[in-house]
């Protein structure tokens, strides 16, 4: 992998990913802003609204059209949060020029079509008010639909009462009772403040001549035409994560028609001296529960049969760890105890060098994927770039190699609980 960063304006970027291990080029735009309750719902919705039509490809017909005309090109958008930032995405994917019978430029036509709905709106002093009535009838349905899936939902709901509004704690789709006050006038402004002021990356990847691409990018008229702008991201440091100490952990039981309780824990990863532990914590992870060897899925799940699922996760731009379980519900307070137990276990050096061993093993097969696919690819470097402590895979695995038992064992004791969440009937 070739990778290059060119900065194009202030707070605009672009990122080449350039290699020949596949048949498709991948175009991405990313737009970062702060992740704010007030103005998360009109940022939710403005992906929505974009897509349904620009100028130049007035709905959303003409847009699969152009893309029918690229062999089959898909076209995809969303939103996502990454700490506290709310990250717009907008992504073709597209055959690249050397399988096709005849050259077809197709990452031209892609960065086109992606500048055309993103930067050229079909818009007069307003967005179209039949496509915001639409979009915001889909994204309360949307909004709606988050209880469906009950894991996520607890997860959430487990972040939302460390965090409450602030931030990580807020829902990247909003909350349906904004939608009210939303119309086509209010939107439209609120897009143009956003065009102004989001932090811009470009990444392209694929098999192509990097100068060629260059200058289409800089040469694209409604790439031109995009301001300056200062950075206003969050940079979510895992060292400027300062967590308090706590002497009770919240404890919240939610009830709800469910099958089956879910059951997650926020972790805290209290203040140290340890210079970097982010590949410390990723180990601790490991070793406690993530994947099929941890203690959670070995001991809670296999063993003791109290879990249906079983798995923690480490969120670096948080400084936190989520303990997730899906459980029979009678078996909470049951399952909650062995989880603390397991927690102390940790703080006492009881894991051994085959433990630590299998998780190195488990990690390093997790990094060397990255480059198996395209969006791995640009995901890894995209958050390279957003938590501004950039690294190479080569570095990460490295990295992951040289952490020791004894780091792990200092690490745990600087873990606690901050909240136990419960959803059950």
């Amino acid at each position: 992998m070739n990778y290059i960063k060119e900065k194009i304006k202030d707070g605009v970027n672009l990122h080449l990913i350039i290699n020949n291990n596949f048949k498709t080029d991948l175009t991405v735009f990313f737009l970062t802003v702060p992740l704010e309750k007030e103005t998360v719902t009109k940022n939710a919705l403005i992906p929505e609204v974009l897509r349904s039509g620009c100028k130049k490809y007035e709905n959303y017909k003409k847009i699969v059209e152009e893309l029918e005309m690229m062999y089959g090109a898909s076209f995809n958008y969303g939103v996502d949060k990454e700490g506290d930032n709310l990250i717009l995405k907008f992504y073709i994917e597209s055959i690249n020029d050397q399988f096709l019978p005849k050259k077809n430029e197709n990452i031209n036509k892609a960065i086109e079509i992606l500048t055309q709905i993103i930067f050229n709106p079909l818009a007069d002093g307003k967005f179209k008010k039949e496509y915001v009535n639409i979009e915001k009838q889909n994204l309360e349905l949307l909004i709606d639909s988050q209880k469906d899936d009950k894991d996520a939902y607890a997860f959430d709901k487990c972040i939302n009462i460390m965090y409450e509004d602030k931030g990580f704690g807020i829902s990247k789709y909003g909350k349906k009772e904004d939608l009210q006050d939303i119309d086509e006038i209010n939107l439209y402004e609120h897009y143009q403040k956003l065009i102004n002021e989001a932090k811009i990356d470009i990444f392209i990847s694929g098999n192509f001549e990097k100068e060629k691409i260059m200058s289409e990018v800089k040469s694209n008229k409604l790439i031109q035409s995009i301001k300056n702008r200062d950075e206003k991201i969050n940079t979510n440091y895992f060292k400027n994560e300062i967590k308090e100490k706590i002497n009770t952990p919240n404890e919240k039981i939610e009830k709800m028609e469910v099958t089956q309780g879910k059951l997650v824990i926020g972790l805290d990863i209290l203040p140290n001296d340890i210079e970097d532990y982010r590949f410390i914590a990723i180990l601790y992870n490991a070793i406690f529960g993530d994947g099929v060897n941890s203690k959670l899925f070995q001991i809670v799940r296999e063993k003791e049969s109290l879990a249906y699922t079983a798995k923690s996760m480490y969120i670096v731009k948080k400084n936190n760890l989520f303990i997730r379980c899906g459980i029979e519900i009678e078996k909470y307070q049951k399952t909650v105890e062995l989880i603390k137990k397991l927690l102390e276990d940790m703080k006492q050096g009881k894991f051994t060098e085959e433990d630590l061993d299998k998780a190195k093993k488990y990690i390093l097969a997790g990094i060397e994927a990255i480059d198996a696919e395209q969006d791995t690819q640009i995901i890894y470097m995209f958050g390279q770039e957003l938590s501004k402590l950039p690294l190479t895979v080569e570095e990460y695995k490295n990295n992951i190699k040289k952490v020791t038992r004894e780091e792990i064992e200092k690490f745990a004791n600087l873990i606690q609980i901050n909240t136990v969440y419960f959803l059950r009937n």
